[in-house]
This record gives structure tokens, sequence and C-alpha cells, in this order.
């Protein structure tokens, strides 16, 4: 089983448009509402390739009734803990040449009585499950090394970790040695206080971010695919084309698909190129989500996979 845990969900609203200009004005053509997060978006992911997933997500206020709802509506196995801080709306904007504009709340504070509740639940189901995905910011009141923390419990249950996160918590838990990290390149630029120009200094990048811990990491690059390194070796995914639909949690689709690929038996870079796959038909679609297996598939015969 595939357990996500996502502390600050929230609701996805993603906006299509005829064009993003400013000073004038843009028409909507299409419009969505999805539960979302992180660790949402990855179980989605999963669960929609007919895999064993689970969430843990808390919710609170008025926008977490309307996000209650539509957990219900997707069918994803979700344990949702009541928490007293109102659950965020993002909103992401896409017009018709793929430009995107995203837009996401902070997220309001958790408490240590809440956050208890997660702890508990947490460890109730780290038992059952073969991984941990750990995706996402920490909310106002969480402490920076809460997922140190949590992949320490999923190491004392043999259970393997992913983490999706930035900043102090990304810094934190990489000391915890998670089974794979997954920066995009802007967090990797903030981690590591340096910009990344090229390939070379993406494939460096990655490498550092194991010596700061992880055992394999995972660069996403955006349109450019993504790199990774691990003892297996170091390895670059390219996508074909350029994809005109919403980039919009691709990156999430990628961690999952990443993590589902393994749990089924692949090895590591083969895993990483079902991930890059994945990322791509996301990204070619608009407003967020992963598409079908097939699509999946379809797209791996179209990725290219050399090793460095």
């Amino acid at each position: 089983m595939i357990l996500t845990l996502t502390l600050n969900p929230a609701i996805d609203v993603s906006l299509q448009t005829d064009r993003i200009i400013y000073d004038d004005r843009t028409y909507i053509t299409a419009e969505t509402w999805q539960p979302g997060g992180k660790g949402i978006n990855a179980a989605r992911t999963i669960h929609g390739y007919g895999a064993d997933v689970r969430s843990i997500a808390t919710f609170g206020g008025e926008v977490g009734r309307r996000f209650e709802q539509l957990v219900a509506e997707s069918e994803v196995p979700v344990q949702l803990i009541s928490v007293a801080g109102e659950t965020r709306r993002n909103v992401a904007i896409t017009d018709d040449e793929g430009l995107t504009i995203k837009l996401d709340q902070i997220g309001s504070a958790i408490g240590a009585e809440d956050l208890s509740k997660v702890d508990a639940s947490l460890l109730e189901q780290l038992p059952q499950a073969d991984w941990l995905m750990l995706n996402g910011s920490l909310p106002p009141g969480v402490p920076a090394d809460y997922y140190a923390r949590a992949i320490g419990a999923a190491q004392e249950h043999g259970v393997e970790t992913l983490l999706d996160t930035s900043g102090e918590a990304l810094a934190l838990g990489l000391a915890a040695r998670p089974s794979i990290a997954k920066p995009n390149r802007p967090e990797a630029e903030r981690l590591l206080n340096r910009t990344l120009f090229s390939e070379a200094h993406a494939v460096e990048a990655a490498e550092d971010v194991l010596k700061l811990g992880a055992q394999r990491t995972i660069l996403s690059l955006g349109a450019q695919g993504a790199v990774a390194v691990s003892e297996e070796g170091r390895f670059r995914a390219t996508p074909p084309g350029v994809q005109t639909g919403s980039p919009i949690g691709a990156g999430d689709v990628l961690a999952a698909t990443c993590v589902w690929a393994l749990s089924e038996g692949r090895d590591f870079p083969e895993a990483f190129a079902w991930g890059v796959s994945a990322a791509t038909v996301a990204a070619s679609r608009p407003g967020l989500g992963a598409g079908t297996l097939d699509d999946v598939r379809k797209m791996r015969e179209r990725i290219e996979l050399k090793q460095l």
C-alpha cells in the first residue's frame, strides 16, 4: 500500500482562458474544481492506476466542507482530519497557448492538538504501508522538522519514503535520508543557493542533494523533462515536443507514478522514465490531473531515457 500525507491541502480551481494579457479583458472558457494539495494529487494519480493507495489530509472551515465533498466524489480513500483552520483555495489560470499563472494561498496554522491527531493517524497506518509520500508545504504552526520525523517513523516500520517539499522542510528532511527526494529546479536552486542553467548543472545539483542525505534524487525540469541520480547511475529523461496544456501538478504526477512503478517491481531508472512519461501526459492536458495508464504507457514509448 502507498500512503500519502497532505498537511496543507487545497481546493484547486483551474481556469482555462482564451489568453492571458494585462490591461485587457480575458475570457474564461472552462472551469474545474478538484481536491488538491500534492499528496492528494499523488493519491488521485495512483488510484487512477488501480493501485492500493490511502491518503491522510486535514480539512477545516467552509472551504474545508467543500473540499470534503470533492474528496468523496473522487472516490480516493482519504482519511480526513478536522482542524481549526480554513482549508486553502488555489487558482491556476491557463490560456490556449499554455501560459499559466498559479496563485496559492499559504494556508492556515495547525495547532499542536490538531497535529497530534495527524500523528496518531500516521502511526496507525504506517504498519500497512510499503511507501510513504510526504508532499507539499508545511502550513504555519507545523515544525520544520516534521517531515524528517515522519521519515524516521517510516524507517522504523521498514517503509520507503519520498520527500517532495521545499525550503527548511526539505533541508531537514534530507538529513533523515528519504528513499527519494524530488525537488524541482526552483526548489533545488533555493536549497543549494545557486542557479541551474544547464543539464550539467542539474545533474550536479541532483548529486549534491544525495550528499545532503537522499538515497535517490529526481530533479524535475518542467518541459525539459528531468534528471535522476542514484547508485544505479545518472539518467536524463526527455519528453517529445512542447506541451501546451497546464503544467500545474505535473510534478506531483511524476512523483506518484515513479513510486507506483517501483511498487510494481520496476527498477529505479525505468520507474523514473514512467514518472516523466506520466508528467508529460499531465502537462499536455488542460487543468489538473493525470492521464490514464494507457496514455502513460503510450507516452513511455516516446520518452528518451539515457544514462549520462
